[in-house]
């Protein structure tokens, strides 16, 4: 992990690390039915498409990495009504100054796919 301001890039070795996927814990009826009711909820499919991109690469769901933790924005845009289409928005154009100096580049992601990210980070709140 670099110092909060510095950007890892892919081969560096903190990029790696942002990258690896952690270890699942060994389910219990509970933890499945909560993962059940996540994807039922769409969370399946928004969880798996962020592990799929680039995104863990700056952002994790519930720390501040290069970018602000997932539940932090989704916090943010609580209850606004057109949170899905800013978020969206970023996602797909890039961002700057919404979070501090460093901005957010433009994702490669299809407006489908951006709408799913969105969706699944505001269910985290």
């Amino acid at each position: 992990m670099k110092p909060y301001g510095e950007v890892c890039v892919e081969g560096d070795e903190c990029a790696q690390a942002a990258a690896a996927p952690a270890a699942a814990p060994a389910a219990t009826d509970d933890t499945a039915t909560a993962s059940a009711d996540t994807a039922a909820a769409g969370g399946g499919e928004g969880e798996a498409l962020f592990k799929s991109k680039p995104c863990g690469a700056c952002h994790s769901v519930d720390n501040q990495l290069v970018g602000p933790a997932l539940k932090e924005v989704a916090a943010k845009y609580a209850g606004q009504d057109d949170a899905v289409a800013v978020l969206v928005a970023s996602i797909t154009n890039g961002s700057s100054g919404k979070w501090g100096a460093i901005p957010m580049p433009p994702n490669a992601v299809t407006e489908e796919e951006a709408t799913t990210l969105a969706e699944w980070v505001l269910s985290l709140n």
